[in-house]
């Protein structure tokens, strides 16, 4: 999950605000690489905040909610797609390395959101559109 009021700390938080900070990071300072830890092909699903709130909302106004239920994006992309995508929202020109001695972590996670889905929930925001908006909200924490 992410999105506006994130923990944006390119050392200490979950891969998507550590990678916006990280690119925006190398674009301020007109790095020509910047390096990215493992192979870039595990698979993560993201779901921006207020997705999950409507999902949520969804589920509270149900009659008979579901006992169980995943909430999820519903697809993934590889750690070497988001950083792309970031960087395209960012406007980082230069290229990434990725350092294939540093760990991938799990391969792949991905929830089955079936059950949300069958509710008529699905999630507003794609990957870019998610990232433009948590990317504006980073630039306002910093206040550029």
């Amino acid at each position: 999950m992410y999105g506006r009021n994130d923990h944006y700390d390119s050392n200490n938080s979950h891969v998507f605000p550590a990678l916006i900070a990280k690119i925006h990071a190398a674009k301020m300072q007109n790095l020509p690489t910047h390096t990215l830890w493992g192979t870039g092909t595990p698979r993560r699903e993201f779901l921006h905040a207020d997705d999950l709130a409507e999902a949520i909302y969804i589920l509270l106004n149900q009659k008979n909610p579901p006992e169980w239920i995943n909430i999820g994006y519903g697809s993934d992309v590889t750690i070497r797609e988001l950083a792309e995508t970031i960087k395209q929202v960012v406007g980082f020109e230069g290229d990434f390395i990725f350092d294939t001695a540093k760990p991938d972590g799990t391969m792949k996670k991905l929830m089955d959101s079936s059950k949300i889905a069958a509710l008529g929930w699905k999630p507003k925001f794609d990957l870019r559109s998610g990232i433009q908006d948590a990317y504006k909200d980073y630039l306002q924490k910093r206040g550029n």
